[in-house]
């Protein structure tokens, strides 16, 4: 290809909505242009890569077995209504009405028709195990979208959904796509890793995403390099984090005291009261489906509401406002506290303050509060949970020594699902016996646009993008400085480009009549792995210069060996 012949249109500034690097690589190095908020049109460039990725995923979809397939976009909302998720993914659901007034939903995600699919085909345990896959389109109302293409409106997703008779043969199919997508992160020369996820609206028994560290990622993976531990900060446990209590408290009578104008945690801290937020318990009232729920914390802790939904199976809760908490507990918040409340309330206690005692909390009336609280006596209604987020130094739960916190790109997530989805939209199977069971379903995404902008994310320097040989838009950029057809460079330069062309090599040839250095920048910017430069003055002294885009100085080569070495560093890159 030749630069004059396609559409690169590079920009030396990035533009002000561009708010993360690779955001703003993605867009001066000419990859796509934005249309809205949220929507990108993927130029030339951007399209190659795109489409290099893709053949990674189909490569590697089927060294595993699975099936590829088209599913439409367009869905009738029927299948969501019985899936559950007509309701609880409302949020994320783009709606549309045709000319008779019928709602139609625009797919997000596709469990609903892929279900229907094998309810619709496969009635016997001989038809299993089935994987089967697609890269498509996808469409999800983001409240804000931002960061390019790591969190669009429209986006090109590969989903695949695996379908067994066995829980064990779930966990096979499952352990298939784990490795699959390891492999695929891989080629595509990113840096990523598989840490235990929540389930989310998915639902499903466990799952893991897969990570690429970034500071800009909108994850937190909490890990533990020497013992392997990784979770996502939704999903992390810690070791035992209780703290040693003062045994001469034990055995004190609680004692209400005046606390005016504490409203805070910090306020009892700093205050003169002096009592650490270790020492204290948060109280905080939440409402699930209308009926009030309190969660117990320890005062330095933070609620994670992903595990909250684990506890009561369900993501259908919200805080109390004000006048819902002092209806209930008589007292605003900041003197809050479960002593004493009615046992027809639930409440559940985080697991860090089972036990413990001389702990001081809120007494349910404004100003006031209570120490030498003893939990196990004076809060015996309690259900001791995991409701605590994860923080840096907190114990590994494996290894005991301490955690820590990076940021980090999801790029991909599997679920093993179980029986959710088989069992609403009626994906059943004859077994041996006769009996109809269920299918064993799993499903696994990974967002293929979103792997591209990642890998700008992770492989770049202040000069530009630096693509991975696998996934580059083009191979080698061959640079004439001189682009007068009858000159001597232009000529070997096309004798470069046929050469290289022949032997498989994807080449673009830089032809704009520009200055060098104008050439050399946009080379840099774009990412071109392989840069092979002909001028006059280099020619005078017998040579070419080949730069590579990773690093390294330039090296000045015969050009009689240049198609020979190009080739050898295309070939050692792949």
């Amino acid at each position: 290809m030749r630069w004059t012949h396609t559409l690169i249109p590079t920009l030396k500034e990035a533009p002000s909505d561009a708010e993360i690097l690779s955001h703003q690589y993605l867009i001066r190095s000419g990859m796509v242009r934005k249309l809205t908020a949220g929507l990108y049109t993927f130029l030339p460039l951007g399209l190659r890569v795109l489409h290099k990725i893709e053949k990674i995923v189909r490569e590697e979809m089927d060294r595993s077995g699975a099936l590829e397939t088209l599913m439409p976009a367009l869905q009738p909302p029927e299948i969501w209504q019985k899936s559950g998720r007509y309701e609880t993914a409302r949020d994320v659901l783009f709606k549309a009405k045709d000319r008779s007034d019928k709602e139609w939903v625009l797919g997000p995600t596709h469990e609903e028709v892929i279900t229907t699919l094998v309810a619709g085909e496969l009635q016997s345990y001989r038809h299993f195990p089935k994987t089967f896959y697609q890269i498509q389109t996808k469409f999800r109302d983001e409240i804000r979208p931002r960061f390019g293409l790591m969190r669009a409106k429209e986006f090109i997703m590969k989903d695949a959904y695996s379908f067994d008779t066995t829980d064990e043969g779930a966990q096979v199919s499952y352990k298939s796509m784990y490795d699959a997508y390891a492999r695929i992160f891989k080629r595509c020369g990113l840096t990523a890793f598989a840490v235990e996820a929540d389930t989310g609206v998915m639902g499903g028994k466990f799952s893991h995403e897969y990570m690429v560290p970034a500071e800009t990622g909108e994850n937190e993976v909490v890990y533990q390099e020497e013992s392997g531990y990784a979770a996502n900060i939704e999903k992390a446990v810690t070791g035992s984090v209780k703290l040693d209590s003062d045994p001469a408290l034990k055995d004190l009578e609680i004692e209400k005291f005046p606390t005016p104008g504490v409203k805070t945690i910090e306020n009892l801290a700093r205050g003169s009261h002096k009592i650490p937020a270790t020492q204290q318990i948060k109280t905080l009232v939440y409402f699930l489906e209308d009926k009030p729920i309190i969660l117990l914390l320890r005062g330095d802790d933070q609620l994670n509401e992903a595990k909250l939904t684990g506890v009561v199976g369900s993501a259908e809760f919200r805080p109390g406002e004000e006048a819902e908490i002092v209806e209930l507990l008589g007292a605003h918040p900041g003197s809050l506290g479960a002593v004493g409340v009615s046992s027809e309330v639930k409440i559940y206690g985080d697991l860090a303050i089972e036990g413990t005692w001389g702990m001081v909390t809120g007494a349910n009336e404004d100003g006031f509060h209570i120490k030498n609280v003893n939990v196990s006596r004076d809060l015996p209604s309690v259900e001791w949970v995991d409701l605590r987020t994860a923080k840096v130094g907190d114990p590994c739960p494996t290894s005991g020594k301490p955690l820590k916190i990076q940021r980090a790109i999801e790029v991909g997530h599997v679920f093993k699902l179980g029986t959710k989805y088989s069992e609403a939209l009626g994906a059943t199977f004859l077994d041996h016996d006769g009996k109809t069971k269920p299918a064993v379903m799993g499903c696994y995404g990974i967002g293929v646009t979103r792997t591209l902008q990642s890998v700008i994310e992770q492989s770049n320097d202040k000069f530009g993008v630096i693509w991975p040989m696998a996934i580059a838009p083009y191979q080698v950029c061959l640079t004439p400085l001189n682009v007068d057809p009858a000159s001597e460079v232009m000529q070997l330069a096309n004798k470069f480009y046929t050469e290289l062309v022949s032997k498989g090599v994807e080449v673009i040839m830089d032809d704009r009549d520009e200055r060098p250095g104008f050439k050399f920048k946009d080379s840099e910017l774009v990412g071109f792995p392989i840069r092979l430069a002909i001028g006059e003055k280099s020619l005078a002294n017998g040579v070419v210069e080949l730069k590579m885009r990773a690093g390294g100085e330039v090296e000045k080569i015969t050009p009689e060996m240049a198609v020979a070495t190009v080739l050898e560093r295309v070939h050692e890159m792949l």
